[in-house]
């Protein structure tokens, strides 16, 4: 239980000036490497079973680290809210790099999976790391424009990571996929170490093992269930439904424990504010319309249109461009004083209509013109993405911060885990394999017109949760943080 009970201030508090743009660059490299490593591993992966082998349990590459990440996510938020986020943040990059020196160092497909899980853990403290320090040294009104680097950052890595992870195991070696994360991680590491000034008032509580424990079982679980589901085992298989039961039963008893504690790991009272719950539920229903987009859509390019995975990557860019454009932009309005209630509605809109645009696609269109119907629902994404990150800080109290950005990546994550499940089931559906190349051609695109209702289904409950948002004045100056406890 907590010992003290006089705290006044936050797990860190502000500690004078503003931040300068190395610190903020500091903070959102760790942003940068958590999610490219992600990605940048998949056109690697033929080369290192070539070297390695191990082919029948490739598919743990992957699933190990995304694993790890989800499951350590809150935990690290939740440490920082304790112990301090500077401390927590730099932990967590520390444990990033060794977990990328040993997959280095891997001799053979187990070792590489078991550190693949420890590279996974220190990711998990990455993004929620820099979310806890923006939203400790900055307000809610300050941040937005840094914010708005962020929704650059995550598309940029999504599709760039393919692209980095081809030319770095063609140039040099698959081990420099993991090596080049170090120069990177240094750089963070020494501008946050020597450039964040926070004073950290450490709170003396009972770590909440069993909300811990159960929200772990929900997530290895689900993410299990995401990995397999309509792939591996069918849906209705018993393995399938078993691990459905499980995350249910673990997600009903992780609530009723996390209301009993009195640190839980995602304290219930957030949740009490309707804004925080809204916007949990647009990065989650963004987060799986993202990465359904992103996975099914160089399908496309490469089964239809006959491109390598290089170019059909590059043909993404109308999606990352149309996400950049709309976070930078809703990041200058919102911190020159502007309202950040319309832009979730008419994003959910814009999305809609984007994923509707896809059904235009055929066997026939022309790439550029496949490419270009890609960009309305980028910007549809990018105006839910951003308002879903600021309201998130801007509804959480300063001592629930790192909680309230672990929950916000969480769910962003599992949304899109399960997004790729579910709709790549009704893809895979729907594709016929070993038919003649015209009835295979027309049978993927029937698979990714699947995929596009699928999204545009999404995209329509973000829209009508959107409409919830009610438009608080941002924070412009620091709180002070309430007593700890529920």
């Amino acid at each position: 239980m907590t010992t003290r009970t006089d705290l006044t201030t936050s797990g860190d508090a502000k500690a004078g000036a503003a931040p300068s743009r190395w610190v903020v660059l500091g903070l959102l490299l760790g942003i940068v490497l958590a999610t490219l490593d992600g990605t940048v591993v998949g056109t690697a992966l033929p080369i290192i079973v070539g070297d390695l082998g191990g082919l029948t349990h490739l598919s743990w590459v992957v699933t190990a680290y995304l694993l790890t990440t989800a499951v350590s996510t809150p935990l690290w938020g939740k440490l920082g809210d304790l112990y301090g986020r500077k401390g927590s943040y730099l932990a967590s990059i520390t444990v990033f790099l060794t977990g990328s020196v040993l997959c280095g160092l891997a001799q053979d497909m187990g070792h590489l999976i078991a550190f693949r899980a420890v590279q996974g853990i220190g990711a998990g403290g990455l993004f929620v790391g820099a979310l806890s320090l923006i939203g400790t040294l900055l307000t809610p009104a300050e941040a937005a424009r840094s914010q708005s680097l962020i929704g650059v950052l995550l598309p940029a890595a999504l599709i760039g990571g393919p692209l980095v992870g081809g030319f770095l195991t063609d140039q040099l070696d698959w081990r420099w996929v993991f090596y080049v994360n170090l120069p990177v991680g240094a750089v963070a590491l020494v501008l946050i170490g020597t450039g964040v000034r926070v004073r950290t008032e450490r709170i003396r509580a009972r770590v909440d093992l069993a909300g811990a424990a159960l929200l772990t079982a929900a997530i290895l679980a689900l993410t299990l269930l995401a990995s397999w589901a309509g792939t591996t085992y069918a849906w209705a298989s018993p393995r399938i439904l078993g691990l459905a039961l499980l995350s249910a039963a673990a997600l009903a008893a992780f609530v009723r424990a996390e209301r009993r504690a009195v640190e839980p790991v995602i304290p219930p009272r957030l949740f009490r504010d309707r804004n925080f719950t809204v916007a949990q539920v647009l990065g989650f229903t963004s987060g799986a319309a993202m990465i359904a987009a992103a996975s099914y859509l160089p399908q496309y390019m490469q089964l239809v249109r006959g491109m390598s995975a290089t170019r059909s990557g590059l043909l993404l860019l109308p999606l990352m461009l149309g996400m950049m454009a709309a976070q930078l932009w809703i990041g200058r309005r919102v911190s020159a004083g502007g309202a950040y209630r319309p832009y979730p509605v008419a994003g959910g809109a814009l999305a809609v209509l984007g994923a509707l645009a896809l059904l235009l696609l055929g066997t026939g269109t022309p790439a550029w013109a496949a490419s270009a119907l890609t960009l309305l629902l980028g910007a549809g994404l990018g105006c839910l993405m951003q308002p879903a990150l600021l309201i998130t800080m801007n509804s959480a109290e300063p001592r629930d911060m790192g909680a309230a950005n672990g929950t916000q990546t969480l769910l962003r994550t599992v949304g899109g885990s399960l997004g790729v499940a579910v709709l790549g089931s009704v893809f895979a559906g729907r594709v016929r394999e070993g038919a003649s190349p015209d009835v295979f051609r027309a049978s993927v695109v029937h698979g990714l017109h699947g995929v596009a209702i699928g999204t545009a289904a999404l995209c329509a409950v973000a829209f009508a949760v959107a409409w919830a948002v009610r438009e608080v004045p941002l924070r412009t100056r620091p709180e002070p943080a309430a007593t700890p406890g529920d």
